[in-house]
């Protein structure tokens, strides 16, 4: 079956948290200066952010980098480009240049351990960004989104636009069967399991009921990721799909990021779809490219995490370390590294369509209107 035009593109889900910008102010983790005082003014704070590739993450470490640098703070930003061993080299230059925090979105969370027992060793604080840093007890803080959140409105997001869920996310009594081929974010981001958790979660009875069916027979986290979340790995995995699909027509696909979502719409173009053929397409970030596609009636849907206010997160952990208080935290349960359970500061994100993009985008001063043109 072929999405239907009719079919309205909604936001499913709250509006943002609003940030509390106070701080408690007992005795904190590792960290230096005086409460309160001005000991902290220019000192050095490490910025590591995984590549350059992906606008969400150019955005992120300049948002950091701004907001700490309005603080008075000396920023070292780096971009490692997806390559481990320069983002571990990266990080020791700013242990040994000085640096009195640490701000890491690690490209592998497995693989900082050393680098890491080296900032222990000079009692430099570490806060995991976005991303965990798995089997290290010396990450002392994590800000990120409800990442299993993300995926229950991912998979929302597609039954919706299949016509199975309503605009306040009620059962419509659309039985299908849809075809629907699934992606999975890469194995080695921490994250990536998280969204696929909340999305299959949410999907899962529908699989069992026969309302959905995955022509490939590809339903396991290994089989659906992509490594790097590149989106050519995605675009050569979709013509795959197709093929090992029997030729069944696709009513929906899984995506978890926008990137791969770009990648899985030029496969299924080469493969026959345009127009209102293209499946009902989700997607993560926000990312103009994918923004664009939405207003084109290409991609149904994406996840917009406003990196603005993950930012601020960071930085007032940053700023509470360096003053020797005790940074906010929301959750003290959920992000076992292996190692520890990793205090964190959980943020929420939206369900953007066609019908909602102006408001959430553009209206609240993520992007200029003329940015999507």
């Amino acid at each position: 079956m072929t999405r239907k035009p009719t079919l309205k593109r909604v936001l499913i889900g709250g509006v943002s948290l609003s940030l509390a910008l106070s701080m408690s102010a007992c005795a904190g983790n590792r960290g230096g200066g005086d409460a309160g005082g001005d000991s902290n003014e220019g000192a050095k704070i490490g910025v590591a952010m995984p590549t350059q590739q992906s606008e969400r993450w150019i955005a992120d470490g300049e948002n950091v980098k701004s907001q700490l640098e309005e603080l008075g703070y000396e920023v070292d930003l780096q971009y490692a480009n997806d390559d481990i061993p320069t983002q571990v080299s990266q990080i020791e230059n700013m242990i040994n240049g000085g640096a009195e925090a640490l701000v890491i979105a690690s490209i592998d969370g497995t693989t900082l351990t050393g680098v890491l027992d080296t900032a222990e060793a000079q009692d430099i604080p570490v806060i995991a960004y976005d991303r965990l840093i798995n089997e290290s007890d010396t990450v002392d803080y994590y800000t990120t989104f409800d990442n299993y959140e993300v995926g229950v409105q991912q998979g929302t997001s597609l039954l919706t636009g299949l016509g199975v869920l309503d605009d306040a996310g009620q059962p419509t009594g659309e039985k299908g069967p849809f075809n629907v081929e699934l992606f999975a974010g890469s194995p080695d981001d921490n994250n990536a399991t998280f969204f696929w958790d909340g999305a299959m979660d949410t999907l899962q009875p529908y699989l069992d009921d026969g309302t959905l069916k995955v022509p490939s027979g590809q339903t396991a986290f290994e089989q659906a990721a992509i490594l790097r979340w590149l989106p050519d790995t995605a675009q050569d995995r979709m013509e795959d799909l197709l093929t090992v699909g029997g030729g069944a027509q696709i009513d929906g696909v899984l995506s978890p990021y926008d990137g791969l979502s770009i990648g899985i719409i030029s496969a299924l173009r080469s493969g026959g779809y345009s127009g209102e053929n293209l499946p009902v397409i989700t997607g993560q970030d926000a990312e103009v490219g994918s923004v664009q596609s939405i207003m084109s009636d290409e991609q149904y849907s994406t996840i917009f995490k406003d990196v603005r206010e993950l930012g601020k997160r960071a930085v007032l952990m940053v700023d509470a370390l360096m003053k020797d208080e005790e940074p906010e935290t929301n959750d003290e349960e959920t992000y076992d590294n292996g190692a520890k359970v990793v205090p964190a500061y959980l943020l929420e994100s939206q369900i953007v369509t066609v019908d909602n993009y102006e408001e959430v985008l553009v209206d609240s001063g993520y992007y200029e209107a003329s940015d999507l043109k």
